[in-house]
C-alpha cells in the first residue's frame, strides 16, 4: 500500500486489514462484468471529472467495486456506512489503502459515530449523494441547506429511501432531482427478489445452524423483497406464511400458494420471523407475547425499527447472547424470544449480503444513475425520476453477453406487426 493513501482522512477498524479487503475485492469482481464494462468506460470518457460525490451505502465487496468504478469516472467520492453492522472491515481498509478512497465505516459502529460520520460526509460538499435509506439526504436539508446549490442530485436503492422521498415529494421538500434506482427492472427483479431471498436465508442459517425445512416461516410483506426470502424458504422445505396490509399483495401471496393472515394470528403459530416491510414495528410488544418459546425473530427491511425492540428490551426480565448473531431474550410469561443480528439486516450483520452476481446489476444501475444526472444537470425537475428504459434495457444486455446467452431479434415483419394498429391478425 502507498504512504500516500495510507495518509487519506479515514476510519477503519484496521487498515493492515487491507490485504486480506483486496483478496475480497478481487473474488467478489469475478462475478460483476457488468460494472466493469462500465468502469472501463468511464475511465476513458470521465463522465464524473470534478464531481464530488457521497456514497452511503453498505460498505461491502460488491459497493467498493461501485466506488472503485465512480472514482475511475472522475469523481472525487467519499463513502460511508449504511448501517452499523454491515461493514467489511477489511474491504474499507483495502479501499482506502489500495484505491485511495476515503472511508468512514466501522463494523459495529453506534448511533453516534455515524452521526459524526454523516456530518463528515457533508463537510464534502458533495454534488451527488447515493444514499440507501436517505440519511445523509434528510440531514442536508434539515441541517445544511445552505449547501443545497451545490447538489445536483441523489440516488437511492432501497424500498426505505423510495418511500421517504415519495413523502419529501408530498410534503415539498424534494427540492431535487433523485433516481430512482430501487425501481429500474434490472434492480428490483433480480437484487430485491433472488439476491435478498438468497442471503437473508444465508444469514438465518448462518446465525442459527437450523434446520428450515418443516419450520413454519411468517414473512413479513410481500414486495419483491419478500417474495423473494418466501420462495426460497419454501424452496428449503418450510411452510411459509405471508402477512401483509395491501389487499392486492395479499391476494397474489395467495395465489402464489402461501397462507395469508394478519401478523397477530401468525405470531402464536410461526417458528421464524422475518420482516421486510419498510414499516415500523411489523412485530409488536403484543406479537412477542404469543410467540411460541423459542421463536427466532429476524429483520431483512433497511431499518431495525420494523421490530418493536424497544418494548422487547423494557419488558425482557434477561438478555443473553447464545451465538454470535443471536440474543435470546426472557420473557415475564416464562417463554423466550431470539433475536439475531440486533434487529438490523440479517442478510448483512450475520452474512455477506447479496451475492456479487447480482449487485454488478443494482450498482451498474447506481453508476448510471450518476452519470445521468451529471449529462442532465440544470436540466431536470425537482422529483422522483426513474432509469431511462435504455440504461436498463443496456444493463441487462450487458448482462446476457456476460452469461453467454443469447436472444431472439425480432424481423422486420415482426417489429413491424407490433409497431402498428392498422396491421391485422
Amino acid at each position: 500500500m502507498s504512504a500516500t493513501s495510507t495518509q487519506l482522512k479515514h476510519e477503519v477498524k484496521d487498515i493492515n486489514l487491507a490485504s486480506s479487503g483486496k483478496q475480497r475485492l478481487e473474488w467478489a469482481g469475478r462475478e460483476m462484468p457488468v460494472l466493469r464494462q462500465i468502469q472501463e468506460r468511464f475511465a476513458k470518457e470521465k463522465p464524473l471529472e470534478g464531481i464530488r460525490l457521497v456514497a452511503c451505502c453498505h460498505v461491502t465487496a460488491e459497493t467498493a467495486h461501485l466506488a472503485i468504478a465512480l472514482k475511475a469516472g472522475g469523481a472525487d467520492a467519499l463513502l460511508i456506512a449504511s448501517n452499523p453492522l454491515s461493514t467489511q472491515d477489511d474491504v474499507a481498509a483495502s479501499l482506502v489503502a489500495d484505491h485511495g478512497i476515503p472511508v468512514f465505516a466501522i463494523k459495529g459502529e453506534d448511533n453516534e459515530t455515524f452521526h459524526r460520520h454523516v456530518q463528515i460526509a457533508l463537510d464534502h460538499k458533495p454534488n451527488i449523494i447515493i444514499d440507501d435509506g436517505n440519511d445523509v439526504t434528510v440531514t442536508l436539508l434539515q441541517e445544511r441547506k445552505q449547501q443545497m446549490s451545490e447538489l445536483i442530485g441523489t440516488t437511492e436503492e432501497t424500498t426505505t429511501g423510495i418511500n421517504r422521498l415519495r413523502a419529501m415529494f408530498k410534503d415539498g421538500a424534494l427540492t431535487f432531482p433523485a433516481m430512482n434506482v430501487n425501481d429500474a427492472n434490472t434492480k428490483h427483479f433480480f437484487d430485491n427478489r433472488y439476491g435478498t431471498g438468497q442471503s437473508t436465508l444465508d444469514g438465518i442459517i448462518r446465525a442459527t445452524n437450523i434446520l428450515l425445512a418443516g419450520k413454519t416461516v411468517v414473512v413479513g410483506g410481500y414486495g419483491w423483497c419478500s417474495k423473494g426470502v418466501a420462495m426460497r424458504a419454501r424452496g428449503l422445505g418450510a411452510n411459509v406464511i405471508v402477512t401483509e396490509i395491501d389487499n392486492v399483495r395479499a391476494l397474489e401471496a395467495v395465489m402464489d400458494g402461501y397462507r395469508v393472515m394478519p401478523m397477530s394470528k401468525a405470531a402464536s403459530i410461526g417458528d421464524i420471523f422475518v420482516t421486510l416491510t419498510g414499516n415500523k414495528h411489523v412485530v409488536n410488544s403484543q406479537h412477542f407475547d404469543a410467540m411460541k418459546d423459542g421463536a427466532i425473530v429476524c429483520n431483512s427491511g433497511h431499518f431495525d425499527l420494523e421490530l418493536d425492540l424497544e418494548s422487547l428490551r423494557s419488558k425482557a426480565t434477561d438478555v443473553k447472547t447464545v451465538r454470535e448473531f443471536a440474543e435470546q431474550y426472557f420473557l415475564p410469561n416464562g417463554k423466550s424470544v431470539v433475536v439475531l443480528g440486533e434487529g438490523r439486516l440479517v442478510n448483512l450483520s450475520a452474512a455477506e449480503g447479496h451475492p456479487s452476481a447480482v449487485m454488478d446489476m443494482s450498482f451498474a444501475n447506481q453508476a448510471m444513475a450518476c452519470e445521468y444526472l451529471v449529462k442532465n444537470r440544470g436540466k431536470l425537475e425537482a422529483g422522483l425520476h426513474s432509469i431511462p428504459n435504455d440504461v436498463d434495457e443496456e444493463i441487462a444486455r450487458l448482462k446476457l453477453k456476460a452469461m453467454e446467452i443469447e436472444v431472439d431479434t425480432p424481423t422486420a415483419a415482426q417489429t413491424e406487426y407490433m409497431n402498428s394498429w392498422t396491421v391485422g391478425t
